[in-house]
């Protein structure tokens, strides 16, 4: 059977029920074929080509191919079809690997077509020898000419009926790099005068000196995605290769070369690709989004790739069950992004944790409430959820609201705040306006009110009802928070579809990329656990660029109120490449390895990304130390750092690993350390790098040393008893990236 993944079975059992699929061909043609007896197991396989990262339509196959073969009990295996060493990368490999088991799937065995490449050419060689095959030295224009058209036939080269014996003296020459690129092609000998455009004579192979990810420059012939595609499935025994509908036409190919080659023959069935509205999939006009720099990578959260939608904050689960609704069908169709929306928020609605936090904030005085006093309110943590609980939120004089939640002259059926209105605050109490202030432009800029001290939590004792409910932050426990508001990448429905001489880039939406802002949101004293997720409802931990990066990891995240200048920035830039930093962290994993950690803790930018990747290799939980900043302070980086209070539990007695990152000052160890200490946490180890804390700030910018340098700083390996950042001492052992 294809193999569980661990994670993803552990966040089903907190999701909404999956949506059961229903019966479709694929599935009834399985069914049949094992009843009989035509095969007596399942064995299917996903083939993307590591030529770019996966889409929302490459979700669909995966779905069919892991999800078809786990329901009859079968094996699927995850194949990279790379036969076009020009076009791939490690990048999409390891990207598509990400992207599979994120969804929630785990493959049999791995494979690569370029696994294959000695015996396809055996096979080769032997339709030579059979009269099947021949070299060819039309050039890539002429060959199209002697092709013909829909409505004439084709054209035999001039070089096909050359003798077995050329032939076979000319493809090895091939293969032995005798000849420059693309003077001459293997091609095989079929009929040109086919209806079927892929029978008359189709390329086998084609000369190419381009070093090859896997297999380097061994090879300077390489075979075409039709000769090797089929021949992959029979060799790995594939009993039914599903295909989108591209690729009907090409089946009998594929069956032509598995009858003269007398191997196992797969059964291919093609199924509806799943296309969405305003939404480009064609990966060639996706990298050309990327190249032209009109996205910020692959992985931009406007992207329909499974990285970009993860970034977005879409959830594996949701995406399962839009699969399942969409359905299969033998027709190609589009499919609303309203639904996709739909399963998205259906999802995130039974899972996420709820916060408060206002977009537009308008300040609203309540007079008689006490001066300096708080209030905490309790605040459900999931209304679908019971067992979440609540959490605490602080309620005080000053509030903010959002502005579209009070109207000065409010329209008909207006219920919000207004003059002499009375509404309820979420958890709170019943708040009246009483009266109002404005700028000189005549603006409502505050907004005064009194309160109802019986109506705590939102219900009145003599049962007055109000009419609408609003939500609000406390004005001086508000954290800033950064939103992101994404538009559709596309303005038509169907991008597709262009004027005569334009590019698909026309109907780039101008709006769509996020419209950002500071904006308060409130501090709880429950922090989210270890396996919240973030919801995309308005309040961002930290920034979206870093938690694209460690979505799906076990930790605990904050909300990102400093403010570092351009060094921060250009740090932000530094996280978006985790691949960079995954040797290191892998390295730094095996030599915590003998301290038996539990819990890693970092403090924020590059540490806790370190400590984050680092946490995962080891198989551990991952925690951050929060930042308090200091206003009056000019320095890089705020003064203290602490644990939030909800992580007393997750490190209470627990064997602790603190990872400082590169630039942060040594209150970064010290605050955790004590901290920590003082949750009763046994901290163990501290790593941290050679140059420490406000040093290196300098020496960096007096050196003008480039960031990306900043993964490869050398670490050293402390007790908290000898960590030079607490007391004088001697590392434990060095640590070196470079």
């Amino acid at each position: 059977m294809s193999k569980p993944n661990p994670a993803a079975e552990a966040e089903k059992t907190a999701a909404a029920p999956a949506v059961q699929p229903s019966s479709n061909f694929l599935r009834d043609r399985i069914a049949e074929d094992l009843k009989s007896g035509k095969f007596s197991h399942v064995q299917t396989r996903f083939p993307p080509e590591p030529n770019g990262y996966l889409h929302i339509g490459h979700a669909k196959a995966i779905c069919l191919d892991f999800g078809l073969a786990d329901e009859f009990g079968g094996r699927t295996n995850l194949r990279f079809d790379d036969t076009n060493p020009e076009m791939e990368e490690q990048e999409y490999v390891d990207a598509i690997q990400e992207d599979v088991r994120w969804l929630g799937y785990e493959w049999e065995s791995l494979r690569f077509a370029s696994d294959y490449f000695g015996q396809l050419y055996e096979w080769a060689v032997k339709l030579i020898k059979d009269g099947k095959a021949y070299v060819d030295d039309l050039n890539a224009d002429q060959v199209r000419q002697y092709r013909g058209t829909l409505t004439t036939p084709g054209s035999d080269s001039p070089y096909r009926n050359r003798s077995v014996e050329e032939n076979l003296d000319l493809f090895e020459r091939m293969r032995k790099g005798e000849f420059p690129d693309g003077s001459r092609t293997l091609r095989a000998k079929i009929d040109m005068a086919s209806p079927n455009f892929n029978m008359r004579d189709p390329i086998m192979y084609r000369i190419l000196h381009a070093e090859h990810h896997r297999t380097g420059n061994k090879w300077c012939i390489y075979p075409t995605y039709d000769w090797a595609h089929g021949q992959s499935d029979s060799i790995e025994q594939v009993t039914h290769s599903m295909c989108s509908l591209e690729f009907a036409d090409h089946q009998p190919l594929y069956n032509w070369f598995i009858e003269q080659l007398g191997i196992f023959p797969s059964q291919q069935t093609e199924f509806d690709r799943l296309s969405l509205t305003h939404t480009i999939m064609s990966k060639r006009k996706l990298r050309q989004l990327v190249e032209e720099h009109h996205v910020t990578g692959w992985d931009d959260p406007r992207m329909p790739t499974l990285g970009g939608m993860r970034r977005r904050g879409y959830t594996p689960e949701a995406l399962r069950n839009f699969v399942a609704a969409a359905g299969v069908s033998r027709t190609n169709g589009v499919v609303d992004l309203a639904m996709l929306e739909h399963f998205v928020r259906e999802d995130l609605n039974k899972r996420s944790p709820r916060v408060m936090a206002v977009l537009h904030p308008l300040k609203v005085v309540i007079d008689n409430y006490p001066e300096g006093q708080v209030d905490e309110m309790d605040a459900v943590i999931n209304p679908e959820d019971p067992s979440a609980g609540t959490r605490k939120v602080p309620f005080s004089k000053v509030l903010y609201i959002e502005e579209d939640d009070f109207r000065e002259t409010p329209p008909p059926k207006y219920f919000r705040l207004s003059p002499g209105r009375e509404v309820r605050l979420r958890y709170g109490y019943f708040i009246t306006c009483t009266s109002l202030v404005k700028n000189d432009k005549g603006e409502v800029v505050e907004v005064h009110c009194n309160y109802d001290p019986a109506t705590r939590g939102g219900d009145a004792p003599d049962k007055r009802k109000v009419k609408a409910t609003i939500h609000w932050v406390s004005a001086a426990h508000a954290i800033d928070a950064e939103v992101r508001l994404y538009d559709t990448l596309f303005t038509k429905l169907n991008p597709d579809e262009t004027e005569p001489g334009q590019e698909f880039t026309a109907s780039l939406n101008p709006n769509s990329a996020p419209c950002r802002s500071r904006i308060p949101g409130p501090r709880s004293r429950k922090a989210d656990n270890a396996r919240s997720r973030v919801s995309g409802s308005g309040v961002a931990p930290m920034n979206d660029d870093f938690l694209s990066s460690v979505n799906g990891r076990r930790g605990h995240f904050k909300l990102e109120s400093g403010h570092h200048g351009d060094l921060w920035l250009q740090l932000e830039t530094l996280c978006l490449r985790p691949r960079a930093i995954l040797p290191f962290a892998a390295q730094l994993a095996k030599r915590l390895a003998p301290y038996d950690v539990e819990v890693i803790c970092g403090p924020l930018i590059e540490g806790a990304f370190v400590a984050l990747l680092t946490a995962s290799e080891l198989g551990c939980e991952f925690t951050y130390a929060e930042q308090f900043a200091d206003p009056a302070r000019e320095a890089m980086f705020p003064v203290e750092y602490h644990l939030p209070r909800a992580l007393e539990l997750a490190v209470r007695g627990r064997r602790v690993a603190i990872v400082n990152d590169v630039i942060s000052a040594g209150s970064a160890v010290r605050g955790t350390l004590a901290d920590l200490q003082s949750l009763r946490a046994k901290v163990v180890v501290i790593a941290a790098p050679l140059v420490l804390g406000d040093e290196f700030v300098n020496f960096a910018r007096e050196r003008r040393i480039p960031l990306e340098a900043l993964q490869r700083m050398p670490y050293n390996l402390w007790t908290p008893q000898e960590c030079p950042l607490c007391t004088a001492g001697e590392p434990l052992e060095s640590l070196s990236n470079s």
